[in-house]
């Protein structure tokens, strides 16, 4: 991200220049597009809705230029004010709406799928208005989303999810916190069919889905790197067995509270670890060695697992960290594997009884 100081040295040079080109400024609106936009990138977002009022050059100048809005500042009138701005902001990519309490309506959801149509990363958190004819609206208006934000929308079902997934293939970040009515195995087959591009998911807490589902998803998300299945309380060892073969670029997993977990899923995980070692290492040539293999997993509350299994993933995957300030392994609420360990502890305790002399000596 450009710094302030480094925009106002980049003002301070169009001005310079507009100076030697004999440009002059009488009013607002002569104010060339390349420097208000350089301007407005200083200011919030709720000035440069403002700006986009003070005259029909300003306005559409931002139209044309604007990629990147949020809107998640506006406390009340949200939903008046989205179907003000859709109509202008025909050019975003980015629409961050997320609330406080509820605002947002179908009918404002319609019209940014109406008139955005280059829209790749939405954010509609919290949106507890919403029905199913906004997922049928963004499904026929905003096939370029690539990301999509719908965690707390509790009133979506797993019909119309699976719908929007049949048009919005390009998805690779997709968030379903909460959506527990959305989120059935017949919608994650859906994911796993249409949205073949998708590298994360949350599933947190819903609660609905079996292995059936994430099996689905296993199969037709090989490119899956991020998934949280926290308080996915039906799921058990065939989910993790078959990301762990399928899913072999996963980075992080989330099992809070799952507690059909045993060890067989660590030790699938394990063993998908050791088959793609030539990956792991290849990336270590490259300096990028974090960049393969699990580097977060998540089983607290997994109260079945024993040390020897967790141990076993642990010594697998060296990003995993047990170590203090580093906790990429969670394990809370599972006293019997506190004897698991990184390999910076044990690393740390060799070097420590190594500087103590040997009794020989």
């Amino acid at each position: 991200m450009v710094s302030e100081g480094e925009t106002r040295k980049e003002l301070n040079r169009c001005f310079e220049k507009m100076k030697m080109e004999g440009i002059m400024i009488s009013e607002w609106k002569d104010i060339p597009v390349e420097l208000l936009m350089r301007i407005l990138s200083l200011v919030d977002d709720r000035t440069v809705i403002i700006a986009s009022g003070i005259c029909s050059g300003w306005r559409d100048a931002i139209s044309l230029a604007l990629t990147r809005l949020s809107l998640s500042w506006c406390k009340n009138n949200m939903n008046s004010l989205v179907l003000s701005l859709a109509p202008k902001f025909v050019k975003l990519q980015t629409l961050v709406l997320r609330q406080d309490k509820p605002q947002l309506e179908d009918n404002a959801v319609e019209a940014i799928a109406k008139h955005c149509h280059e829209l790749q990363d939405l954010d509609l958190s919290k949106s507890l208005k919403l029905t199913d004819h906004s997922l049928y609206s963004l499904a026929r208006g905003c096939t370029n989303l690539t990301k999509l934000n719908l965690s707390g929308c509790t009133s979506f079902s797993d019909n119309a999810l699976a719908y929007l997934t049949r048009f919005c293939r390009k998805l690779k970040i997709l968030n379903l916190c909460g959506c527990v009515e959305a989120v059935s195995d017949n919608a994650l087959q859906a994911i796993g069919e249409n949205c073949n591009q998708l590298q994360s998911l949350n599933l947190g807490w819903c609660e609905n889905i079996s292995d059936d589902g994430v099996m689905s998803l296993a199969y037709g998300c090989p490119d899956l790197r991020t998934l949280d299945l926290c308080g996915c309380v039906l799921i058990t060892d065939e989910s993790v067995v078959a990301l762990a073969n399928r899913c072999v670029h996963l980075r992080s997993l989330g099992l809070y509270y799952c507690r059909n977990i045993t060890d067989r899923a660590m030790y699938s995980l394990a063993q998908s670890g050791v088959k793609n070692k030539h990956e792991m290492w290849r990336a270590v040539k490259k300096g990028k060695f974090d960049e393969e293999g699990l580097r977060s997993l998540n089983i607290s509350q997994c109260t079945y697992l024993t040390p020897s299994a967790v141990q076993a993933v642990c010594d697998t995957f060296p990003a995993l960290h047990t170590c203090s300030g580093r906790h990429s392994l969670v394990m809370s609420g599972c006293l019997n594997l506190q004897s698991v360990h990184c390999a910076c502890i044990l690393q740390a305790h060799r070097t420590h009884t190594s500087s103590f002399p040997h009794p020989a000596h």
